[in-house]
């Protein structure tokens, strides 16, 4: 049984062994951290750069252009915001050069509140991400998906963002949402994971992993439910599910949908699931003003208007220049399960 960042180790090892990545790089990227997260231990093309968010985003555009297929790491996302120049650069490329050039490259950052990481270490990126057009956007919530999105996003011929939760880099896979092919955790954990100590002699052995390779732009139903669609990703999603199970026993079903991709969206999944339930929750931890959430229940409302049994709710994270460090006030500024519950419950129980 893999974790989060163990299956994002795995996608990365048979990007480099069959799908051409040439190199992957970020700060302590490389040896002998192996990432803060340890998502790059042992990695053959993985190097460090120095602290600095523009010559990391640069120099993958470089690669990219010269014909490489690089894997950029920003250590945490607050420190992407002083890209956005490039990253719309990036996004352009295919677009302005009328299809002549394509740009390989993923960016690849941590995302989100849930591990007591303050005001520089908590910020999410999702809505920043989706407003930069020309990049594709992937965000999972388990293991699995986490393996199959990072090596769509790594064959794709143009830039992917994978924007990777970071509270859940450590958690172990649920029931079925495994990397196909590794052995228990403890086997896998002796296999992949860098001692602690002295690694100058340390390699990895790493288990037989297939091209799992979850699409772009097809979302995943984790819950069936018939009153309520709730539409999420990310962390949220367990959360989400968590909550929904809540309110069974007062006889609301709950469908629970997973976004896993950004952009493209799975427009259809949501349209579908809308038209059967009449009734709408988008769920996600960005700021409520330009949420991307906001996105979705404008052409909910706009596309949808007649089939809607209700007025469809955003429930996002508060609108603050940033996450305290204190659990009260970390949970007081993103969605929690009582507040999901609560929209969910007056949603179901709304009159048309």
């Amino acid at each position: 049984m893999s974790t989060m960042v163990q299956a994002i180790r795995l996608a990365l090892h048979v990007g480099e062994e069959r799908h051409g990545v040439t190199d992957v790089f970020g700060q302590d990227v490389g040896p002998p951290l192996g990432g803060v997260f340890t998502a790059t231990q042992g990695l053959r093309t993985a190097w460090n750069t120095p602290l600095d968010e523009r010559g990391i985003i640069g120099t993958a555009i470089g690669l990219a252009l010269a014909g490489q297929r690089p894997v950029a790491e920003i250590q945490f996302c607050d420190y992407a915001f002083n890209c956005i120049d490039l990253l719309k650069l990036a996004g352009g490329m295919h677009w302005s050069s009328n299809g002549m050039w394509t740009l390989p490259m993923v960016l690849m950052t941590p995302v989100g509140s849930g591990i007591h990481g303050s005001i520089y270490h908590s910020h999410s990126f999702d809505a920043t991400a989706t407003r930069i057009p020309g990049w594709k956007v992937v965000m999972p919530a388990t293991p699995r998906d986490a393996y199959g999105l990072l090596l769509s996003a790594i064959r794709d011929p143009n830039p992917v963002m994978f924007l990777a939760p970071k509270a859940l880099l450590r958690q172990k896979a649920p029931a079925g949402e495994d990397v196909p092919g590794v052995p228990d955790d403890r086997t896998l954990s002796k296999l992949i994971d860098a001692p602690l100590g002295d690694r100058s002699s340390w390699c990895p052995r790493w288990p037989d992993t297939p091209d799992l390779l979850v699409p772009l732009g097809v979302a995943k139903t984790v819950r069936q439910g018939r009153d309520v669609t709730l539409v999420t990703y990310g962390r949220m999603v367990a959360i989400a599910v968590t909550a929904a199970e809540e309110l069974v026993s007062e006889g609301v079903e709950t469908e629970v949908i997973d976004l896993r991709s950004l952009m493209p969206y799975d427009w259809p999944a949501i349209a579908s699931s809308v038209r059967r339930t009449g009734r709408v929750l988008f769920v996600n931890e960005d700021t409520e003003v330009t949420n991307f959430g906001e996105h979705l229940l404008r052409r909910t409302v706009e596309e949808l208007f007649y089939e809607l049994l209700a007025p469809p709710k955003l429930l996002a994270g508060a609108h603050l220049p940033g996450i305290g460090l204190a659990e009260s006030l970390e949970r007081v500024s993103v969605p929690q399960r009582d507040g999901i519950v609560s929209a969910l419950r007056a949603l179901a129980r709304h009159e048309p």
